[in-house]
């Protein structure tokens, strides 16, 4: 399968949906990898670590457009909307309760979504949603004290 990985363009997201590591696990079984240019950087992973492992590194045009399945972190914000199109499987964070126009133009344009946070073990466990959660549950208390500061409006207590 070639397996396409999209950078984030997303304001304020630096995620990356692969690591080098995982490249190298999908490659030694066998797929084709694509990796859009500078799409680790906010992680830490230049595109040399992806080369290494033996992906390619690609054009932003050639890897939504020569994937059959394309990885990502967050959902696609409208500056991607017409790169979705039918045949291609995305997969990646959704969230399409708070998103009525990206709901539709993943309709409107045919592809096959899988949304990271509907993924279930056997036992309805949300294996890819749990460290998300865990990891939102403790920043809380520091973004809690961050608000409650008096240079962002906080009482300063």
């Amino acid at each position: 399968m070639r397996i396409g990985v999209a950078k984030e363009i997303k304001s304020d997201e630096y995620r990356v949906a692969l690591t080098p590591a995982g490249a190298r696990e999908l490659i030694q079984q066998g797929h084709e990898l694509l990796v859009e240019e500078g799409a680790g950087e906010g992680s830490a992973f230049r595109d040399a670590a992806y080369a290494a492992e033996g992906a390619q590194i690609a054009s932003v045009d050639d890897v939504w457009g020569d994937a059959e399945l394309l990885l990502k972190v967050k959902e696609p914000v409208p500056a991607e909307y017409a790169r979705l199109r039918e045949g291609l499987v995305l997969f990646t964070y959704l969230h399409l309760a708070a998103d009525e126009e990206l709901t539709r133009a993943l309709v409107e344009s045919g592809i096959t979504a899988v949304a990271y946070e509907t993924v279930e073990t056997p036992d309805r466990a949300l294996p890819l949603l749990a460290p998300m959660s865990e990891i939102a549950g403790r920043l809380a208390a520091q973004a809690g004290a961050y608000f409650l500061e008096k240079p962002v409006g906080g009482r300063g207590l």
